[in-house]
């Protein structure tokens, strides 16, 4: 193969656990235990046992120091070759798709032949750090030469040293949680209270109808008691989900438990690979990623932007794929908030707002019968690195049961970054 041969990357198959509500399945397992469950039912389904891989690459948001080398731990703990290289990636919410992208490129470049792309993230296992004066004092500790030099170091220590630090869930830059921003977004962009319930019940209906098609029966590894994601609500109703009270702005906001994510445990991976590795091995072509753009948009002066830098990445990628927002079959738009997706979609309506937030051309409204037709991160929930897996498996899927066609999938993430990828077939 010459060196400036670029292939074509097959989505071979995909494979993820239940997602759960953090402290509930999955309060007594961590990163480490969901991930390599995640890859053992891909390795299973696909027959991969023993199997020498490219590399498998993959992360999680929030994770222990020991966990420095996660990916590489959960490789050695499945039946593929040990000697499978593996790699910690991390880009907040876009950490699962921008796995893919990594595993992709390299076998786009002729680097590798197959690999694996996931993420997983446990807020349940969440790593819990000491004050930065407790800190310092157990550092010092360390070097003292007898008992009586320790005693005298940690006499230093008062009460309010010893209280723990849990890491919090909100922008250095800015000080705002992420659903903070949101409620920025909301309010900046008009979008009603009304709209976000009405959307995220949609996911929610869409979701427990898809499970009772049978759609998720060939995707999802039963875990730790687990068989379905735990945040689904199949009673789900508009009268119920007007009754919940507002959750970052108490007196003013729109945002709430039931239009908004909650914090997820959870784990996904996607097996990629070129064309020629998927036949030798037998193994099914279910469609191809075509195109990837990552954007990043300023949030600090213009604090209604966090989530919306996929403006950028979808605009930046359909310029370069020579395709306009309508070509596809079916659209995947990460549901953060059902705020952040309803702006994004308002905006790419607008010539005004696109004007406004600086995108070279209106991009223009899409059919919203084919937006998040499985239900999409408001039903299933939202483990951070997770999130990317789940839905390049979904689009995957959707593309190979229709036969052809085109997908678009957009991903935001903390940081005022997204990303966006066209799968096809």
């Amino acid at each position: 193969m010459k060196s400036n041969t670029i292939r074509k990357v097959v989505i071979v198959g995909y494979n993820r656990i239940p997602f759960a509500r953090a402290n509930t399945a999955y309060s007594n397992v961590g990163n480490k235990e969901m991930m390599t469950a995640s890859l053992n039912g891909l390795i299973d389904k696909y027959n991969l046992k023993g199997k020498l891989l490219g590399e498998v690459a993959g992360g999680a948001v929030i994770k222990h120091t020991y966990d420095n080398n996660l990916i590489r731990e959960c490789v050695m703990q499945t039946n593929l070759d040990p000697a499978t290289p593996a790699c910690d990636l991390q880009q907040a919410c876009d950490t699962g798709i921008e796995s893919a992208i990594y595993i992709a490129n390299k076998i786009a470049l002729g680097q590798i032949d197959s690999g694996i792309a996931g993420g997983v993230d446990s807020i349940s296992d969440m790593p819990i750090a000491v004050s930065e004066k407790l800190r310092k004092i157990l550092l010092e500790a360390r070097k003292a030469k007898s008992l009586g030099e320790k005693i005298k170091t940690f006499l230093k220590l008062r009460p309010k040293d010893l209280s723990p630090l849990v890491p919090r869930n909100e922008e250095t830059q800015t000080g705002l949680s992420m659903g903070g921003h949101t409620e920025i977004t909301a309010k900046y962009y008009k979008i009603s209270r009304e709209e976000q319930d009405e959307f995220a019940l949609k996911s929610h209906l869409n979701m427990a109808k898809a499970y009772d098609e049978g759609f998720f029966d060939d995707m999802i590894t039963p875990f730790n008691g687990l068989e379905k994601d735990n945040n689904l609500r199949r009673d789900s109703t508009i009268e119920k989900l007007a009754k919940l009270s507002p959750a970052f702005d108490k007196v003013n906001g729109t945002l709430t438990a039931g239009n908004s994510t909650p914090l997820t445990d959870g784990a996904s991976c996607v097996l990629l690979a070129s064309e020629e590795w998927a036949k030798e091995q037998g193994l099914p072509i279910l469609a191809y990623i075509t195109f990837a753009e990552i954007a990043a948009i300023e949030y600090v002066k213009n604090q209604q932007n966090l989530l919306l830098a996929p403006l950028f990445a979808a605009s930046r990628m359909l310029e370069k794929a020579e395709l306009n927002l309508q070509d596809f079959d079916f659209y995947e738009i990460h549901e953060a908030f059902a705020a952040q997706t309803l702006a994004t979609l308002k905006i790419w309506e607008s010539p005004e707002l696109s004007a406004e937030i600086g995108l070279k051309k209106t991009l223009g409204a899409i059919d919203r019968n084919k937006l998040n037709v499985k239900g999409s991160s408001l039903a299933a929930a939202h483990p951070f690195a997770a999130t990317g897996g789940r839905i390049i498996g979904v689009m995957a899927k959707l593309i190979n049961e229709k036969g052809s066609g085109r997908g678009l999938i957009s991903i935001c993430a903390a940081g005022g970054q997204g990303v966006t990828m066209i799968i096809e077939k």
